[in-house]
């Protein structure tokens, strides 16, 4: 019986025609081409007290404060969210980063 089930699965559409459209209208106009792309640009003080909150809680502790997945967050996205800041302060900010994170490795 199921085997027929499968067979008739494969040879019949799935939809049906006479169902209404959830959705109502056709909601092309959403993808339309003529569409801005959005960018977004981060908030540099929302930056800097993220990255200062995160920098305050490394300093603070004698071994790294978070969770193995936690702290590779931090690796990976701290770097990305200075680069919403201006060089040299993006690069002094990714050296004290690390420098902390070497420190608690180290002491673990």
């Amino acid at each position: 019986m199921m085997a027929d089930l499968f067979e008739l699965a494969r040879h019949e559409p799935m939809a049906r025609h006479n169902q209404p459209d959830l959705f109502g209208d056709s909601q092309s106009e959403l993808f339309a081409g003529d569409a801005a792309p959005v960018a977004y640009y981060p908030d540099p003080d929302r930056v800097r007290r993220r990255l200062r909150r995160i920098l305050a809680e490394a300093r603070a502790a004698a071994t790294v404060p978070w969770e193995p997945t936690r702290a590779g967050l931090y690796r990976t996205i701290v770097p990305q969210m200075t680069l919403s800041l201006p060089d040299e302060e993006a690069a002094q900010w990714r050296l004290d980063f690390e420098a902390e994170m070497a420190r608690l490795e180290e002491a673990a």
